[in-house]
């Protein structure tokens, strides 16, 4: 076969499948049709299928997008061969993703396989449509390879050049270019999901219930951890056997090692599961599963309310982990306060106390409960900001921290007059982690006395155990001071299914928040009354319109030592956490001086974040002696771990006045202040 080295070497065929099959039949069993989405390529394939069939001469078609098929199962490689005017499915090879591009190596092998013992026939192969830079090239080169073809059509509008041109006639086979004459309306993403979902539900149709001992198993692609089941809910799965596909399925649950998936046909007698990021989403479509780490994060400038005051904080991390939205409030360099709301409750956290002069009273009256890491003066010298916001009529306010933060608190209120308030005073329990004890106190403003309500004993160092969430403490070292870290596990997300809500005819409401209140306490059984004006238990409505996804962990650690100790209990705090607070003050140059002051060093920032297997890596309560150069404590923290999150080198250097720093804890109206922000290394979909 020719090898084609110039553009005006590639012959261009009229778009015309009894042209084309004119042109390649006589030199050509396999063909690619390559070129981008939407340009036409599942349309033509089947084209030239009829036009072989009005000659009496069979066709086959490996269909090898596993995002949008023609035909078959999304997630899969197809084989088919063209019957009654359809392409009636043969074969098929899992690969549980939509996403070609990345996992671009399974997809080839996938083809291979199907293409070993190919029957008599021509036999398309429609490419997915990545057709730019190095994924494209490589995907071209090894479907040619994969398939042994012997011809491409490159289609293309009439007046472009087909995509990696260089590439394609660099090719050692025939090469001819397809003139669309008008480039396909593509459907738009939700048309393209509905469509694969709908040819999913298909293959599902009939299918059962069916369990299986991951113990027994061998497990391959890009399962979720062990340690989060709710994230195997909706997975796609592939039952193989000697790497050969018997049967696509479901994940319905995971109990330990007993794993129940939906599958058509009976109990597979698979030695190996496949698992990639094929999932069915809240909204009932299969779609692509989001990265575990990839909920935004921005620095934005820093925010000098009164320059006077401090300037210098360096930029201010906002974000969102989960549920959670979250904004490390006075910025890198600044105290420690990092402040975390639920979402859809109005609901606010504290961790730190520093300086609150960015917050506005507002989030005060919102803030339910504060975990403060130790009394020094950057951690909690907020507490006044807190209690002048919380004069009136408000709940009780949580404090948690290590022992002695009650008497602390108490001299705080001693300090001032209460004459005027009379029996109105803010009123706080605080909670005192004495390491596997707790102390609780009740402490008021305007009465001297504090008050013990009680002690018990604390599994795991739990300090916050609600519906929903929990807020677990240990007790680390800061050159001689107690200080704590902390942990918030969300205990799950759950998500409506819109588009079944719609089908049963519900309107969203407050129902649907005394729904996911009654599930997160477990209590199944409980009514629930319908806008329609049924009636309903949680269990069965959660069958029907709920997905459940797991909480992400946040972890939270400032001041301490550098010590074997503090790394192997941190480590364990912050195990599997979605996103790690950190403090990184010295540069490992200024190791001396960290070990004098009880902190760590980047080194044993980024150290101790890899150990844990983190996410993600916030590193933040820098010392002042690096405001003129910043980036370079991101750098040597990057050297040891890779997933430490880094702004773009011009915000670590602006200085932006505003007047209010709202932006710092709401995410809607972020505008010219956002700077995105980098990591340096691709975090799985599934960790």
């Amino acid at each position: 076969m020719p090898n084609c080295r110039r553009q005006r070497d590639l012959p261009v065929i009229p778009h015309d499948a009894v042209k084309i099959v004119a042109a390649v039949q006589a030199h050509a069993r396999c063909i690619l049709l390559f070129g981008p989405m939407g340009i036409g390529k599942s349309t033509l394939a089947a084209q030239i299928a009829a036009a072989l069939a009005a000659r009496q001469q069979p066709c086959w078609c490996l269909n090898a997008d596993p995002g949008s098929p023609a035909f078959g199962v999304a997630g899969a490689v197809s084989l088919a061969m063209w019957q009654n005017d359809s392409w009636q499915l043969s074969a098929h090879a899992a690969l549980c993703t939509l996403d070609a591009g990345r996992f671009r190596l399974p997809l080839v092998s996938a083809v291979r396989s199907l293409s070993e013992h190919l029957p008599e026939g021509m036999v398309l192969i429609d490419a997915p449509g990545v057709a730019r830079g190095v994924a494209g090239m490589e995907l071209l080169e090894g479907l040619v390879d994969a398939a042994g073809v012997d011809a491409v059509l490159a289609l293309t509008a009439v007046d472009r050049p087909p995509p990696l041109l260089d590439k394609l006639c660099s090719l050692p086979i025939d090469v001819f270019v397809i003139h669309t004459l008008a480039r396909t309306a593509r459907p738009g993403k939700r048309a393209r999901a509905r469509q694969r979902t709908e040819q999913w539900d298909a293959y599902l149709a009939g299918a059962t219930e069916q369990h299986y001992d991951l113990a027994s198993l061998n497990l391959i692609g890009t399962p979720p951890p062990r340690d989060q089941p709710q994230s195997w809910i909706g997975r796609q799965i592939a039952l193989l056997r000697a790497n050969r596909t018997l049967a696509l399925g479901e994940v319905q649950r995971i109990a330990d090692n007993s794993l129940t998936i939906l599958a058509p046909g009976g109990v597979h007698q698979a030695d190996t599961l496949l698992l990639r990021d094929a999932l069915r989403n809240t909204d009932d479509l299969l779609e692509t599963a989001p990265p575990y780490a990839a909920d935004r994060f921005d620095y934005l400038p820093p925010a000098e309310v009164v320059p006077a005051i401090e300037v210098g904080t360096g930029p201010r991390l906002v974000g969102r982990v989960g549920a959670l939205d979250v904004g490390l409030i006075n910025g890198v360099f600044g105290d420690p306060m990092l402040h975390v709301r639920l979402r859809q409750q109005r609901r606010s956290l504290l961790f730190d106390l520093g300086d609150a002069s960015r917050l506005p009273a507002r989030i005060a009256h919102q803030v339910s409960d504060v975990f403060i890491s130790h009394a020094h003066l950057d951690h909690i010298g907020g507490f006044l900001w807190l209690l002048r916001s919380r004069l009136g009529d408000y709940p009780v306010c949580r404090l948690y921290g290590p022992p002695g933060l009650a008497q602390h608190i108490r001299g705080f209120l001693q300090g001032i007059l209460w004459d005027r308030i009379a029996e109105n005073g803010p009123c706080f329990e605080v909670t005192e982690l004495h390491g596997k004890r707790l102390q609780r106190f009740r402490l008021q403003a305007g009465h001297r006395e504090q008050q013990l309500l009680d002690e018990a004993d604390t599994a795991a160092g739990v300090l916050l155990d609600q519906a929903g969430l929990r807020v677990s403490g240990v007790t680390l070292d800061h050159h001689g001071t107690p200080v704590l870290a902390y942990a918030l596990q969300p205990d799950r997300q759950i998500n409506i299914r819109k588009d079944r809500l719609r089908a049963r005819g519900l309107a969203p409401g407050p129902w649907l928040n005394e729904l996911k209140r009654h599930l997160l306490a477990d209590n199944e059984a409980a009514p629930v009354q319908l806008p329609d004006g049924g009636t309903a238990t949680a269990g069965a409505l959660a069958e029907e319109l709920v997905i459940i996804t797991p909480g992400k962990k946040l972890a939270y650690a400032t001041d301490l030592a550098d010590s074997a100790q503090n790394r192997r209990q941190l480590t364990e705090l912050a195990r599997h956490a979605h996103t790690f607070f950190c403090e990184a003050p010295f540069l490992e140059a200024d190791a001396g001086h960290a070990a004098r002051t009880g902190h760590l060093t980047t080194r044993a920032c980024g150290e101790i974040a890899t150990e844990a297997g983190v996410s993600r890596l916030v590193p933040f309560h820098f010392s002042r002696r690096y405001t003129d150069n910043p980036q370079q404590l991101y750098d040597e923290i990057r050297h040891y771990c890779p997933r430490v999150l880094t702004p773009k080198p011009t915000s670590l250097l602006a200085s932006v006045a505003v007047s209010v720093a709202d932006t710092a804890i709401e995410l809607n109206d972020q505008s010219d202040w956002t700077t995105a922000v980098t990591i340096d290394q691709e975090i799985p979909s599934d960790l």
